[in-house]
């Protein structure tokens, strides 16, 4: 998958990477944008340049288990899904981000489904399962993943955001392949 561009219907996927700066630290610093975001907000350009440096590193790693993609609306950068691999490399957990003014469109939806396709296709390694988790609260995110076909396999973690000391019900939802 090294440096592989996916192309959906309406979407282009691109690593993830410096390119993306200023569009990415917008809606990475936005407190209403990623209220359900566990490490985020970013308080400074700073944290979502360091963010994007690692995604770049990783994406040049001959042992690379996070495939962060930058998502792309007619070359506009509208957010972020990525896939990263247990080191079994068996089991791939989802993530998203949209900036807000694109969400409720389906675009997680369809970026994640094309990564996941994209995985299952590729030799590199067998996934087995793959995992997504979200804050129970998180509406949006459990409709993505029951439209993506996974099932909620467990409500009794937790998960505790950045700034924070309160824990909240966290989900988690699955496939086996």
């Amino acid at each position: 998958m090294k440096n592989e561009w996916i192309q959906t219907e309406r979407l282009s996927l691109r690593p993830h990477g410096l390119l993306y700066l200023d569009s990415t630290h917008e809606y990475a610093s936005d407190p209403d944008n990623t209220e359900y975001m566990v490490y985020l907000p970013n308080r400074t350009k700073q944290e979502t340049e360091e963010f994007l440096r690692s995604v770049e590193d990783e994406w040049k790693s001959n042992d690379q288990r996070i495939f962060e993609y930058a998502i792309l609306l007619d070359e506009k950068h509208i957010g972020a899904v990525s896939l990263t691999l247990d080191d079994g490399m068996k089991i791939g957990e989802l993530g998203w981000i949209m900036h807000k003014s694109y969400q409720g469109k389906g675009y997680a939806t369809e970026a994640a489904k094309a990564v996941v396709d994209f995985a299952m296709a590729t030799d590199k390694f067998d996934i087995e399962k793959i995992i997504a988790h979200c804050d129970y609260r998180n509406t949006p995110s459990v409709k993505v993943m029951e439209k993506l076909g996974l099932s909620l396999e467990s409500n009794e973690g937790t998960r505790v955001y950045k700034d924070s000391d309160s824990e909240f019900q966290d989900l988690m939802y699955s496939m086996v392949i």
